[in-house]
């Protein structure tokens, strides 16, 4: 028997007055009870209880003893308590990671609305283009595009965006439009290292993988950079299709190369805990997943998630 266990049957017979309302009120035997509190002196080194035929009552040590024992209680229910309210109320610290562009985009806007719902919250968002590590970095909530691999973390599916590949008009103005993903040699490509290989693209064609091996033009570690330099005709680029949802509907960058795209990649809300966890992580799950599935910026991913359901 634990010690805390002991020191709950201890209180016990002092509160009942003897080993069988002890046992009674805590659902044990006798014998459960005689043997706790043996236990309890011999690890004491004190006789916490005077025992007679008729009467059960705490020594000079034992009600020292006794006192002491019910703070340790009276704490250790205090702290169940608060976390029991933990669990159920969303409060706490919360640590967001997502990857930079789809972060701003999309992440931080509901982490506005988030915090404005749960003044108890306090956010720290993280905004990196590489994958986070939850456990080993503090993480609570991961936003990650890509094929998962970590057995240690839950995941919520949102959907899945494209890889795509993209041309300003003026560039395909100028240099003509690619019709197969091989006639790319004959282009100036800018490779965004967060996507592709900065030398070989992937593509698809029925059904099969291609691979085109380039000599890029620019090589860029950032999405925005990559953007930048396709939308002013310094050649043509790829990227998640969610990256260049603005400059498609503002008509800076086209589409190209739409019949040879490679398979989706998936998105997904990654968390530590079961979805029965901590009040924060389970508010935090059921506001941003309701909502990044209903982004109309985001179609590929509803699309999807509508034809799962």
């Amino acid at each position: 028997m634990d010690r805390l266990r002991e020191m709950e049957v201890f209180v016990a017979i002092v509160d009942s007055g003897g080993f069988t309302s002890a046992s009674e009120r805590l659902g044990l035997s006798t014998a459960a009870v005689s043997r706790a509190l043996n236990s309890l002196e011999a690890r004491t080194g004190a006789q916490l209880l005077a025992r007679t035929t008729r009467s059960v009552r705490p020594t000079d040590a034992g009600i020292d003893y006794l006192e002491a024992c019910r703070h340790v209680l009276d704490a250790v229910a205090d702290a169940e308590a608060r976390l029991g309210a933990w669990h159920v109320k969303p409060v706490g610290t919360l640590t967001v990671s997502a990857p930079v562009l789809f972060g701003q985009r999309f992440v931080a806007p509901l982490i506005n609305a988030f915090a404005k719902r749960y003044p108890d919250i306090t956010i720290h968002a993280v905004y990196v283009d590489r994958t986070t590590r939850l456990l080993e970095e503090g993480v609570d909530v991961a936003i990650r595009i890509g094929h998962l691999g970590d057995s240690t973390t839950f995941a919520v599916p949102l959907g899945f965006v494209r890889r795509r590949t993209y041309a300003s008009p003026a560039y395909l103005k100028t240099r003509g439009e690619p019709l197969h993903p091989r006639e790319l040699t004959q282009h100036d490509c800018v490779s965004y290292t967060g996507v592709t290989q900065p030398l070989e693209w992937v593509f698809a064609e029925r059904g099969t993988r291609l691979a085109v091996r380039l000599q890029p033009r620019m090589i860029v570690d950032l999405a925005p950079a990559a953007i930048a330099a396709a939308s002013d005709g310094v050649g043509i680029t790829q990227l998640l299709s969610y990256q260049a949802t603005p400059e498609v509907l503002d008509h800076a960058l086209t589409p190209i190369l739409s019949a040879f795209e490679p398979d989706p990649v998936p998105v997904s809300l990654l968390h530590v805990e079961r979805r029965g966890g901590s009040g924060k992580i389970r508010a935090f799950l059921e506001f941003v997943t309701d909502a990044l599935r209903g982004n109309a910026h985001l179609q590929c991913v509803a699309r999807t998630m509508a034809a799962r359901r």
